[in-house]
């Protein structure tokens, strides 16, 4: 057997390994992550690494590959951790274990460290002066004005005193040389919350059904040694960020360090502050919209010890601690909690295996928990408290379901019902605020042909493009908050094009059906943009800005908005699911919800769980303040159980139907499932390949008690994409054991098909 061992944990050398035997002596006690003593370079000096794989195939010829020397014992260092972690996702996932390592290594690349170095005066002030008075004898014009600031300051930062003082660094260099100065450095960190005044921060009071679960968490904590896992279910509003904070400062005072996920999308400078407030410089940040030298110091802190909190979305997970004691999901039903890319690992399962190797434990937190949570909580796994009350005493909102095909019998053609256009009408009345919520961006659907049916899409996607139209307001990239009020909506220089929101391909908006030659060729469908013109084209005095993909593509932009609206610098903030994340805004009184279903029927088995968690995380934006809340629910299936039991905020009546159809249809979490997604730039290739699995893997399965069935295979949801022709074979089981074995299978076949990619997504 044959170990791949790398020498330096380091982002720059993940895929850099060296190739060792396993004596026979040593089998037993070599693994993924343990480290190890190797002979390395010509002289064989003898230095530690860490095994990262384990394989009976040597990768040059066998007498060349030298031996282990030994196991290194007691040592269980966080990079150890890490490394069999990885493992672990590889093997669980499908995934080489290069692409393992570089997600729990989250930094991709150095940067450079930000030092800052201070000239302090070394010597008395006489034999400065001393210098001086020959510095102008001698006319040396430079060292006479570095001298004279010195003595003025007593002390000058390295970097201003050689560019707006004019002080080469060879004459610093000389008086250091001399001893007159010493030059002392630090690093300092680039924090995107330092101006965050803390002072007046005063701790909150839980109230009594906060303190309960809080209590009740905190005591389990104890009894476990720190290994204690739990679901608060809470209502939107109920305050489980406190429950959270208080349990925190119960493992901090334990010596322990904590890691709290949060959604990127509602990862907000505003959510963060909160943290920051209460904890200081004990907290560190991980999110994408940190600059790269900004995320490289935060990365290092915690691996100096210098955080003992790290905040960010999936990739936090793997924050280096080494004194490890809480993992925290907040919004665990959240889809970006799932890797798009491989390996695809499941965030919370990789939280609990982390927790295990650790000895912490994971809280998960949603309002609208997953299937998949509630199903554990429910048998036990893992122990369930639920929030049934607002904070504060705060009221629930009144929600109206509006049938939007009476809207149409009542000849009102437009995307506001009467019901919702009134209300708005009221709150602009008595100066509250407005969200309007649409799951689509841009500026309609679909660009089709009224003619021949003909629809418009990417050429390197199976899948329609959708019409963007930009401008002034656009090409701001919402750093304008004025711009963006005010922007009439008739814009003549605007430009319209098709976009593909999978690769982003684009193309100017075509003036006739490329396939019939139609001039009666449009858009269908509805996008945030038209909703921001007619928003503003039915309340011409409101305020409106609009949240969505398009509008915060630059650094700063998403907070300037959610900030500008939290300020009441507008009335109306029209967004995608962006807006109904986890925001809270006082003076919001009113979330519209337009068209409802929109996501109901979506080639996905969860469409009605996304459904009922955005219809209920977004009615719950309304009326968390002091001031009752009222919600529009706008939707052409009033009578379906997803809208039904949203409008009430009934979670369990909502968790009932749709496990009764997952059980029915063998999908999680009634049943384990294995999707493999097989694709290639040769349609005929990748077709006769995906039938040849099948059957293969049926003739395989037949008889094992935990096999349920096998489906396809079929074309992808997404048949072509980025000219990769994409098939899929997916297979249930009560087992999930069984499926990875399916993984290695499909695997070592497919290492024979040149030509052929394989992804696996396992459910």
């Amino acid at each position: 057997m044959y170990a791949d061992i790398i020498v330096d944990i380091s982002a720059e050398n993940l895929d850099k390994t060296y190739q060792y035997l396993i004596p026979d002596k040593m089998k037993d006690q070599v693994a993924a992550g343990t480290p190890v003593v190797i002979p390395f370079g010509k002289g064989n000096r003898t230095i530690s690494g860490y095994v990262v794989d384990i394989s009976d195939k040597p990768k040059i010829a066998p007498e060349r590959i030298k031996p282990i020397v030994s196991v290194k014992e007691k040592e269980n260092s966080i990079d150890s951790k890490m490394v069999a972690l990885a493992w672990w996702i590889k093997e669980q996932y499908g995934s080489t274990m290069n692409d393992a390592l570089h997600t729990v290594i989250p930094v991709s690349k150095k940067v450079r460290e930000n030092i800052a170095r201070t000239i302090v005066q070394k010597e008395s002030e006489e034999e400065l002066k001393a210098r001086l008075g020959e510095a102008v004898r001698k006319k040396h014009v430079a060292k006479q004005r570095f001298l004279e600031e010195l003595l003025s300051a007593g002390q000058l930062d390295y970097n201003l005193t050689t560019k707006k003082l004019n002080i080469s660094p060879s004459v610093i260099a000389k008086f250091e040389d001399e001893g007159a100065i010493r030059i002392d450095s630090a690093q300092v960190y680039r924090n995107p919350f330092a101006e965050v005044d803390r002072s007046g921060y005063v701790k909150p009071d839980l109230n009594d059904e906060q303190s309960k679960v809080a209590d009740a968490i905190i005591s389990d904590i104890k009894k476990q040694n720190n290994a204690a896992n739990c679901l608060i279910h809470g209502i939107t509003g109920s305050g489980k960020t406190e429950i959270y904070m208080a349990i925190i400062d119960e493992v901090l005072a334990q010596g322990r360090q904590v890691i709290m996920l949060i959604p990127e999308i509602s990862l907000t400078y505003q959510t963060v502050k909160r943290f920051y407030m209460r904890y200081g410089n004990r907290i560190s940040i991980i999110n994408s919209r940190l600059t790269g030298g900004e995320r490289y110091d935060q990365y290092l802190r915690i691996k100096r010890g210098e955080a003992d909190i790290c905040i960010g979305p999936r990739s936090a997970l793997f924050a280096p601690f080494d004194r490890l004691g809480l993992i925290i999901i907040d919004e665990e039903h959240e889809g970006s909690y799932i890797s798009e890319k491989a390996p695809r690992y499941s965030t919370r399962e990789v939280a609990f295996k982390r927790a295990e190797m650790e000895g912490a434990s994971v809280i998960l937190g949603s309002a609208t928990p997953s299937l998949e949570a509630y199903t554990m909580a429910k048998s036990g796994r893992i122990k369930l408290f639920s929030v049934l009350n607002r904070a504060n005493n705060a009221a629930l909102p009144d929600v109206h379901v509006v049938d939007m095909r009476a809207e149409l019998k009542s000849k009102n053609r437009s995307i506001f019902s009467r019901k919702l256009r009134s209300l708005i009408e009221d709150r602009l009345n008595k100066h509250e605020q407005v969200m309007l919520f649409l799951n689509r961006r841009g500026y309609s659907g679909t660009v089709s042909c009224r003619e021949c049916g003909h629809v418009i899409k990417c050429p390197h996607c199976d899948i329609s493009l959708t019409l963007h139209r930009t401008g002034p307001s656009d090409t701001a990239g919402g750093n304008d908050l004025q711009n963006r009020r005010n922007m009439p909506t008739d814009r003549p220089e605007e430009q319209a094009s098709m976009v593909c929101h999978y690769c982003g391909y684009s193309e100017p908006l075509v003036k006739a059906c490329p396939k019939c030659g139609s001039k009666y060729i449009g858009s269908f469908g509805i996008g945030t943009q038209k909703v921001e013109e007619q928003i503003k084209a039915a309340f011409p005095t409101a305020r409106v800005l609009r949240l969505d993909a398009d509008t915060t593509k630059n650094k700063n932009s998403y907070e300037e908005i959610l900030s500008g609206f939290a300020n009441e610098e507008a009335d109306i903030l029209v967004g995608t699911q962006m807006i109904v994340k986890g925001h809270d805004f006082g003076k919001c009184t009113l979330v519209g919800i337009l068209v409802a279903d929109m996501s109901l029927y979506s080639p996905d088995f969860r469409a009605g769980e996304r459904t009922f968690q955005l219809l209920t995380q977004a009615s719950g934006r309304a009326g968390r303040g002091k001031l009752k809340g009222d919600v529009v629910i706008q939707t052409y299936n009033p009578e379906h159980y997803c809208v039904e039991t949203a409008s009430h905020a009934d979670y369990q009546a909502f968790y009932d139907e749709e496990m009764s159809y997952r059980r029915i249809m063998d999908y999680p979490p009634a049943r384990c499932m294995l999707t493999v997604v097989l694709e290639s730039l040769d349609e005929e290739f990748v077709i006769g390949r995906s039938e040849e699995i099948a059957g293969l893997l049926k003739t395989r399965l037949s008889g094992n008690k935990g096999f349920r069935r096998i489906v396809g295979p079929a074309d992808a949801p997404l048949y072509k994409a980025n000219d990769y022709y994409r098939r899929v074979v997916t297979i249930k089981s009560g087992d999930y054991g069984l499926l990875v074995d399916v993984k290695d299978f499909v695997q070592e076949w497919v290492e024979n098909s040149a030509g052929l990619k394989v992804d696996y997504v396992f459910n």
